[in-house]
Order: structure tokens, then sequence, then C-alpha cells
């Protein structure tokens, strides 16, 4: 047994101990549809070639050590890949990016076939005009129900000061700025 296997049994074991009620995989995304997230594309390198997807779990963890994390479904075609990457780019999409968060989350498409990237010097893609990026090692690979939490340490970042970012909530995205502002 591999010690990832183990580690998810022993969580296995944990939540089958508890005896309260649950919700159900539905009830539990009715939830976070109402929970605005921003939308970023997580990219890499693998094997040659570069692999992305949307992500609108990204989290900050801690500003010293600068530490960010995300959510990946195991079941998910670029889980391999994220699974051997020492480094990784995170790209913080800006509010006209709406089509790129789209086809970054559509399967078995070549996802950087229509450009809109760069990659840096050390290889990982960047997405051109996003509000940001990081750059980050990947620190840990934690299993969770289903998913992974991928926790990283920030290595390098750029920031464009005048984008603003895309928001994602009860499946449509939203633009934020002055006009929303309370």
């Amino acid at each position: 047994m591999t010690a990832e296997r183990a580690d998810l049994s022993a969580f296995e074991r944990l939540l089958a101990e508890q005896d309260e009620p649950q919700l159900d995989a539905q009830q539990f995304k009715s939830v976070f549809r109402r929970h605005p997230a921003g939308v970023a594309v997580v990219a890499l390198r693998h094997e040659g070639r570069p692999v992305g997807f949307t992500a609108t779990s990204v989290i900050s963890v801690s500003a010293a050590p600068p530490l960010l994390a995300f959510s990946l479904a195991s079941t998910s075609s670029s889980w391999a890949a994220v699974s051997a990457a020492p480094t990784l780019a995170v790209s913080f999409l800006a509010d006209h990016q709406d089509d790129v968060s789209a086809r970054f989350a559509t399967s078995g498409i070549d996802r950087f076939a229509d450009g809109g990237w760069t990659p840096l010097t050390t290889g990982e893609p960047v997405i051109d005009g996003a509000v940001s990026w990081v750059r980050a090692r990947v620190v840990q690979r934690t299993p969770v129900g289903d998913s992974y939490l991928v926790s990283l340490r920030a290595l390098a970042a750029s920031t464009a000061e005048a984008a603003t970012p895309l928001v994602y909530h009860d499946r449509t995205y939203h633009r934020i700025g002055g006009h929303s502002a309370l």
C-alpha cells in the first residue's frame, strides 16, 4: 500500500467513524455555487508539452512563507501532470478572459492551441493579459476525499496594476470593480 493510499484510507476511516448526517454532493455543490470565486488557470509543462486547467479553488494560505493552494479532482485529466510537476504557474484571469476560462475548463481539446500564453524562462506557461501570475514550487499533494489539495510555495510573481479580476458565481462569470464597491 502506498503512503498516499494509506493516508486516504485513514481519512476515509475518520469520515466513516462520524455518525452525524452530512450533505449529499448536490447540496454541497449548491452551497458553493452561491459563493463567488476568483478564476485562475493552473499551467505547467509535462513530458515536453503544456498542460493547464481552470481552477476556482485557488486560495492564499500564508504570507510568510508565501504559500497558496488549490484542489484538483483525482479523476481530472490534468492530475497525472500535476502529480509529477515540481513547479507550475497560476494565472489569475482578468475580467475579459471568460473565454480563456471556458477553454481551459473544456475536456478533450488542446487548451493551448489558440495561443494567448507565454512560457516563462523556466518553462511554465502563463496566460497573457492575466491580472497576475505566480510561479510556484509544489510542496505537498494531500489526498482529501476524491480530490487532492496541492500546496505551493510562491517563487516569483507579476501583477498588472490596471486589470480587474474575473469572478465566477452561480455558474456565471462576473466583473468586479469600482461599480460594485459598497
